[in-house]
C-alpha cells in the first residue's frame, strides 16, 4: 500500500537541457533573418539589373542622336528652253521640287537657312533657297522650292552642245543642311545631313527622266 501512495513528480529540465533549446531558438531566428537579407538583397538585385536595363534602352534609344537625312522627294519642270547651236549652246529651265528632311530623333531638329546649289559639268547653274524651319521628332519635313537654272556660267563647256543633242542633260545637287536636334529641352546636339543628287533631264519631253541621292 505504501508504494502505491507514493507520487511520481516530473522531472525539471537539467540545464543541459535548457541551454540546448535556447541555442536551437537561437539557430533558427539566425536563420531566419539571414533568409530575410538574402530576399532583401534579391530584391536590391533585381531592381538594379531593371534600372541598369531600362537605362540602356534609353541610352540606345532616345539619347542615340541620328543624323536626319535630307534628299529631294520630287522634281517637276515648270519650263524649260534649249539652244543647240554647235557654237553657243544654251539652255534655262525653272522647277519645282519638294525635298525632306526626315528626322528619325526623339527630339526635334533645328536647322538654319541655306542654300543647295545646282551644278552641270561642276559649274553652278542654279540654287535652292531653304528658309530655317524645324522637323518635329520622330517626323519628316517636306520643303516645297522654285529652282531657277542657267547654262550662261557653262557656255563654253565642250560637253554642252553634246549633252543637248542627245537629249538628256544631267544636273546635281549637293548641299549641308546644319541645325541642332533638340532632346528634353536639355540636351542640344549639332547635326548636318549632307544631300548628293544627281538629277537627269529628258530635254524632249521636258520631264525629269530620274534622280538618285545618296
Amino acid at each position: 500500500m505504501a508504494e502505491k501512495d507514493q507520487q511520481v513528480f516530473p522531472m525539471e529540465p537539467t540545464n543541459a537541457q535548457v541551454n540546448t533549446d535556447e541555442e536551437s531558438a537561437r539557430v533558427h531566428s539566425e536563420v531566419l533573418r539571414h533568409k530575410k537579407r538574402m530576399r532583401r538583397l534579391g530584391c536590391v538585385a533585381a531592381f538594379t539589373v531593371l534600372l541598369t536595363a531600362i537605362i540602356l534602352a534609353f541610352a540606345l534609344t532616345v539619347m542615340h542622336i541620328k543624323n536626319p537625312k535630307f534628299l529631294f522627294r520630287s522634281i517637276e519642270i515648270e519650263d524649260l528652253s534649249i539652244r543647240s547651236s554647235t557654237t553657243t549652246p544654251s539652255f534655262s529651265m525653272r522647277f519645282d521640287a519638294e525635298l525632306t528632311v526626315k528626322n528619325q530623333n526623339f527630339g526635334p531638329f533645328k536647322y538654319d537657312k541655306t542654300a543647295i546649289p545646282m551644278s552641270y559639268g561642276g559649274t553652278k547653274v542654279g540654287e535652292a533657297f531653304i528658309s530655317n524651319g524645324e522637323a518635329k521628332a520622330r517626323s519628316t519635313k517636306v520643303i516645297k522650292v522654285t529652282v531657277d537654272v542657267t547654262s550662261n556660267n557653262v557656255s563654253s563647256n565642250s560637253n554642252l552642245a553634246s549633252d543637248i543633242n542627245s537629249g538628256f542633260l544631267t544636273l546635281t545637287g549637293k548641299g549641308k543642311l546644319n541645325g541642332k536636334v533638340h532632346l528634353m529641352k536639355v540636351f542640344k546636339k549639332k547635326k548636318s545631313p549632307q544631300m548628293n543628287c544627281t538629277i537627269k533631264i529628258n530635254l524632249e519631253n521636258k520631264v525629269i527622266q530620274e534622280w538618285k541621292c545618296n
